[in-house]
């Protein structure tokens, strides 16, 4: 599967007013039944060793300023984050912390020849300079965990 850069959907900008920062990565899959939350279950659900160490990594390193380390228990979630919102086209998860909120779109639509078009779209509202440091040190690999966890879109 090959996964490219692709221009957010303006129409998703709503779903965090005021996000500073956004970027979206697009594939085509063959695999004809793939709904959104199939898609994101084998995006976002199952995380490979390495970026579980980053995110314990992460969760120690920002751990003594306050930020959240752990899930929202109240709601329900695929893999690390919690869903939003959910429907057959369209997969929201994210959260909301003092530093910045965040939202990532798992958008699956029709593509022809009967395959399916993924998009996936981040969204990010920094509240502070801590939030714009931790954007700015987080990107670089946050484009590459991107790729990797889509290219799981069609695996089992």
């Amino acid at each position: 599967m090959h996964i490219e850069p692709a221009a957010p959907d303006p129409a998703l900008a709503g779903l965090l007013p005021g996000a500073q920062y956004a970027d979206a990565f697009r594939a085509v899959s063959e695999l004809r039944s793939l709904d959104a939350r199939s898609a994101a279950e084998r995006i976002l659900g199952r995380t490979p060793a390495w970026m579980r160490a980053l995110m314990g990594l992460r969760n120690g390193l920002v751990k003594p300023f306050g930020l959240k380390t752990g899930d929202a228990p109240e709601l329900p979630h695929i893999g690390f984050f919690p869903v939003l919102d959910t429907s057959k086209t369209r997969v929201v998860v994210g959260f909301d912390d003092r530093h910045l909120d965040f939202r990532v779109v798992v958008e699956v639509l029709p593509a022809p020849g009967q395959r399916r078009r993924i998009t996936m779209t981040t969204l990010v509202h920094t509240h502070n300079l801590l939030g714009r440091i931790y954007l700015r040190l987080i990107l670089p690999f946050h484009r590459l965990i991107v790729r990797v966890m889509m290219s799981r879109a069609e695996r089992q």
